[in-house]
């Protein structure tokens, strides 16, 4: 039988062998970026590689078939060339399985060089039946078994060089390794075609008919080289364009991580077990913990172990419901330190999701200094500086809640308002700071004859309120009487032995009122019967209780007549600057001088004035003389100085202030530069219209500045909204400054505070050098009192506007 012998076109075996070697250049390429992807983009590359190399193995055969020429005329099959496409990707995916696995076993890695081969060889012998001519293919089987031990070898090879470049792909010069692996694995794919080829004899077949080429094998060689080319040169492409989105990632990651580590507070990451698996710096200076104790182990390591249970049940009921309870909101927790301490935090979860599995990001503050800030602001506002009980502010919020579930649970309620007998005469003869030390001991004796419900609240002054909820008339004279017998022990303070006398008023709801205010006012009228009847006692209510509601009325009349016949004057205290003694302002206080009734306290007629809206002509009186006094003293030529008014909540509630404010200042000529209006704390218990209200007289140029600061109903997260100018310190913490470490706290605290919000301090009730030296130590801005001067009327001012002058001499 006659045999035909072919030749090779040099230039197509160069082609089939550059495409081998590019192709597996690409699938070395893509079985990197198949390693640093993750979930569903890993799978693409897995494919991507899979089909580019199979694609190359299968052009590199398919290109070498084509530079085989035979004497005869030879056509392909197009079923037989696309069936042999199938086996080299099949071959490919396999390959690019096993080195998708972190590890790869000598037996796993045998079977697979073993189905590459098989995978290869059945590509190649496919292609060659798919060849058609007038002659048979008879194969040597020495060189048939060559090319299949060259195919089996070159699939180990290439499997150990796809799993080394893919897990070792940041090693430094890792591209020149590439380029190397590439050649040895296009030579070894090349070199099993041609052995295979090789192995090939063509012998004629008389029975044979004869074909016809259809096509130029050449120019299709070319043709799929180039195609095969362009593929490669697209993979190339998005392989570059995927490293430069890595790059950006990761400098984007890299900004990210130097975000988290220059960040204050913790940043910790955990996944849905709860395992640490990110700890920034914040978080090693918060919890004490380095990186390397924490990370790996679970997030019970810094919770307390009392929530260690709520905790987990918590993160398991948001993983199985992914209903959030805590997630995406700041919460007020507690962590725990590496040695055991417990501390306050704030707390905000977010999660997410990545390759289908959950993540925990907690970012976590450590709020103890914001906590003992608050408690020690809560004290301020809420507690009476000098005992510590609550104050007005807190005894009503108390009492509301008390009367809300006896109006629920129909029980009663008493409330007992108690007033120290004999407490002015004691204060006046011993002195300010004895009575301070009698009042603390004083509410001492009162709370220890109350049970843990029961509230006593400190209104200023010797005057104490307790109530008593859950309590019935027995209950609370049991009380009373209790509290009677205490005090009729001797009260021993400095070695001084002391006798005060409580009497007490009661009012029991929903008898004698269905309402704060009633209950207190009613139990108020009780006490001044007791006061009456001869003091030291306890009275309930009854509405007979007229006299003082008489006494009252008699007042009130006469506060409505005071106005007309003139009866008001105004008097002034100085303001002194505690750096350089230098006169600042004046403070203009009122008097009453009845005909029949002689002078009458402030503190008696003005809380009068406040409850029958009376204090609204009255302080536009008081208002319209300051403004005008004030302008007088500038025309008689002395030196400009602000006029302080004291603003009652109810003369600053008016729709009209604004306005009257205006007026006057028009009226009067006076510069709204130096005017300044004392508002009271509990003003700003309508915030809007207070905010609203105070701009309005910040832009005239008014000063504005808070009263008796710390004494009244004020939140201290309201200076920050309103344009006060001024905190005036009540004189009760001045009094003490000396006497009391707690008053001497308060009063720094206020200056610092006023100094950090950049505001003016002044301090009233000076009445020593001491307690002047203390204020100038603590830079306190002014200063008024008795050290300085009593309330004198305007013609005394006159000296002391002399004794400036003089002084500037």
């Amino acid at each position: 039988m006659h045999a035909y012998y072919g030749t090779y076109q040099i230039s197509l075996v160069v082609l089939s062998i550059i495409i081998a070697i590019v192709a597996s250049y690409a699938a070395l390429s893509l079985s990197i970026q198949m390693n640093k992807a993750k979930g569903f983009v890993r799978h693409i590359w897995l494919w991507t590689g899979a089909f580019a190399m199979g694609l190359g193995i299968w052009a590199m055969h398919f290109i070498a078939m084509l530079a085989f020429h035979l004497s005869i005329p030879v056509s392909y099959s197009i079923t037989g060339v696309i069936f042999s496409i199938f086996p080299a990707i099949i071959s490919s995916v396999i390959a690019f399985f096993i080195i998708s696995r972190t590890t790869m076993g000598k037996t796993q890695v045998i079977l697979g060089a073993i189905f590459m081969a098989i995978g290869i060889v059945s590509m190649h012998y496919t292609g060659m039946e798919a060849m058609e001519m007038g002659a048979i293919i008879e194969y040597s089987l020495l060189l048939w078994i060559l090319s299949a031990i060259i195919a089996f070898i070159s699939s180990l090879v290439g499997l150990y060089l796809l799993f080394f470049i893919s897990q070792n792909y940041s090693t430094p010069d890792m591209w020149w390794r590439k380029a190397g692996s590439a050649l040895i694995m296009g030579i070894a794919i090349s070199g099993m075609h041609y052995t295979g080829m090789a192995a090939a004899k063509f012998k004629a077949h008389h029975h044979a008919e004869p074909t016809v080429s259809l096509f130029n094998s050449t120019i299709l060689a070319y043709s799929i080289g180039i195609a095969m080319l362009i593929i490669f040169g697209l993979v190339f492409i998005s392989i570059f364009v995927e490293k430069r989105f890595q790059s950006q990632s990761i400098k984007f990651e890299s900004k990210f991580q130097s975000v988290i580590e220059s960040a204050t507070d913790a940043i910790v990451l955990a996944d849905s077990l709860g395992n640490i698996i990110s700890w920034n710096k914040g978080a090693e200076l918060i919890f004490g913990y380095k990186d390397k104790e924490v990370l790996g182990r679970n997030l019970q390591i810094i919770i307390p172990e009392k929530y260690r249970e709520a905790h987990q049940k918590g993160m398991k009921r948001y993983i199985s419901t992914q209903e959030p309870h805590v997630i995406g909101k700041t919460v007020e927790l507690q962590g725990l330190k590496k040695g055991g301490d417990v501390f306050p935090i704030e707390l905000s979860i977010a999660t997410w999701n990545e390759e289908e599995n959950m993540y925990f990001s907690s970012i976590i503050r450590d709020i103890t200094e914001r906590k003992q800030s608050e408690k020690k602001i809560n004290q301020m506002v809420y507690r009476d500086s000098l005992t510590g009980l609550p104050n007005r502010l807190l005894l009503n919020d108390r009492l509301n809640q008390a009367l809300e579930q006896a109006k629920d649970n129909k029980q009663s309620l008493g409330v007992m308002f108690i007033d120290l007998d004999r407490f002015k005469y004691i204060n006046d003869t011993l002195g300010h700071a004895m009575g301070d030390l009698l009042l603390i001991e004083v509410a001492n004796r009162i709370q220890a004859c109350l049970g843990k419900a029961d509230t006593v609240s400190r209104q200023g002054g010797d005057e104490f309120i307790v109530f008593i909820p859950q309590s019935n008339s027995d209950k609370v004279t049991k009380i009373a009487q209790k509290i009677l017998d205490l005090f009729s022990r001797s009260i021993v303070i400095k070695e001084q032995e002391l006798f005060v006398t409580p009497s007490i008023g009661i009012s029991v709801y929903p008898e004698d009122g269905r309402d704060t205010e009633t209950l207190i006012k009613n139990a108020d009228t009780a006490m001044y019967r007791v006061k009456e009847q001869g003091k030291n006692n306890f009275e309930f209510y009854t509405p007979e209780m007229n006299e003082t509601i008489s006494k009252k009325m008699k007042l009130e009349l006469g506060l409505r007549k005071a106005l007309v016949n003139n009866e008001f004057k105004l008097v002034y205290q100085p303001q002194i600057d505690i750096g350089t003694g230098k006169l600042l302002g004046v403070e203009a206080l009122l008097r009453w001088h009845h005909p029949e009734w002689g002078t009458i306290s402030p503190a008696e007629f003005i809380p009068l004035a406040e409850e029958t809206g009376l204090i609204v002509p009255i302080g536009e009186w008081v208002l319209y003389k300051a403004c005008m006094q004030n302008k007088e003293w500038q025309n008689e030529g002395y030196s400009p100085i602000r006029m302080a008014v004291n603003i009652s909540s109810l003369q600053f509630q008016q729709s009209n202030f604004v306005e009257t404010v205006r007026k006057i200042l028009k009226e009067t000529e006076l510069d709204p530069i130096y005017l300044e209006l004392e508002l009271t704390e509990s003003i700003i218990q309508d915030s809007k219209h207070a905010v609203s209200t105070m701009h309005n007289l910040k832009n005239m140029g008014i000063y504005l500045s808070i009263d008796d600061f710390g004494t009244g109903y004020s939140s201290l997260s309201y200076l920050k909204t309103f344009p006060i100018d001024t905190l005036k310190i009540d004189q009760t913490f001045t009094r003490n400054i000396y006497i009391d470490q707690k008053d001497a706290s308060l009063v720094s605290t206020i200056i610092n505070m006023a100094q950090n919000l950049d505001l003016k301090v002044i301090a009233e009730g000076v009445e020593t050098a001491e307690q002047l030296q203390f204020l100038q130590q603590e830079r306190c801005n002014e200063a008024q009192g008795y050290f300085f001067s009593r309330p004198i009327p305007a013609q005394e001012m006159n000296y002391i506007f002399q004794q400036q002058f003089a002084n500037k001499k």
